[in-house]
């Protein structure tokens, strides 16, 4: 259950897109060095040759059919792709408009794809993406260019109409992007993971294909209660309302108990398919948030 939240944002594509060349892109340019493809992407597109397993190799490259036939372990090896395509699988379910009036889930994910999208499209590469909304699946095909992002960015904020009463399934748009992306992609999928069960097969059989990359977004809302006495929380998912007394401290408990449940939950099912997971608050600095994001990347990595 998550309290009422504030409408999605009301600026402009171009306004975004200039405030975050200004106060987001120019830090992380003085903060990373090289091409942002690489910072993010691990393994490559093209397939190069097949080689024994060797300790340090990511055992999600090792080739299944040849390793039975030799009867030794052999990995994949690929070349980078001089021109990298990068999905984004965006969740835009009611949950997402959740958070402080002045930074809703929804406005950091804008605020994420958008700089994401803009440093890979500098280099000459492809963005495209797949919108969940509980009633509706949108894809905008991957293309380069500044226009690009500025179209990812008008989809974002686009109201669609009223939004279905129904829980988010993430299994839908993890299902709709297995039949839409084909060749091998970096993906981001951005989402709170407030989800129906039942997407962890679908995230599995996408990390075999692609490199995936995980962001969860959160408020700390979610995780802990101010004691307020009485009120009446409603799920944003479904409408439905629920009187609670946030000055009971043993209420307070289950609740939290409740979200750290579900966010290890979350880990673990993300871990099982090979697929890192970085979260980002509403409370986060953006650019400190992404160089995290791109250090941990290295570390692993390596």
């Amino acid at each position: 259950m998550s309290a009422t939240s504030a409408s999605a944002p009301t600026s402009t594509p171009e306004r975004i897109l200039r405030r975050l060349d200004w106060k987001v892109i120019r830090r992380l340019d003085g903060a990373l060095e090289g091409d942002y493809s690489t910072l993010f992407y691990g393994a490559g597109v093209d397939l190069s040759d097949l080689r024994e397993y060797q300790p340090q190799d990511d055992i999600r490259h090792v080739d299944w059919n040849v390793t039975a036939r030799m009867n030794r372990l052999h990995v994949r090896r690929y070349m980078e792709d001089r021109e990298l395509t990068t999905w984004f699988l965006v969740d835009l379910s009611r949950s997402m408009r959740f958070g402080p009036a002045e930074r809703l889930k929804l406005e950091v994910l804008i605020d994420f794809v958008a700089t994401m999208a803009r440093l890979l499209t500098r280099g000459g590469n492809r963005v495209g993406a797949i919108m969940y909304e509980t009633h509706a699946i949108r894809v905008v095909p991957p293309r380069a260019g500044q226009n690009q992002v500025l179209r990812l960015i008008r989809d974002l904020l686009r109201d669609s109409g009223p939004a279905s009463r129904t829980p988010t399934d993430l299994g839908k748009m993890l299902h709709a992007a297995l039949g839409v992306v084909k060749r091998r992609s970096l993906v981001f999928l951005v989402s709170d993971f407030i989800s129906e069960p039942g997407w962890e097969k679908a995230v599995s059989l996408l990390s075999r294909r692609h490199e995936l990359i995980a962001v969860r977004l959160w408020d700390p809302q979610e995780t802990r209660l101010p004691s307020a006495g009485f009120i009446y929380m409603e799920d944003a998912e479904t409408g439905e309302q629920l009187p609670v007394d946030t000055g009971d401290p043993k209420f307070r408990e289950a609740f939290r108990a409740l979200a750290e449940r579900r966010e290890r939950t979350i880990k673990e099912s993300l871990t099982r398919a090979g697929v890192d997971l970085y979260s980002v608050s509403t409370e986060d600095d953006l650019v400190r948030a992404i160089i995290r994001m791109a250090m941990l990347r290295k570390i692993r990595r390596r």
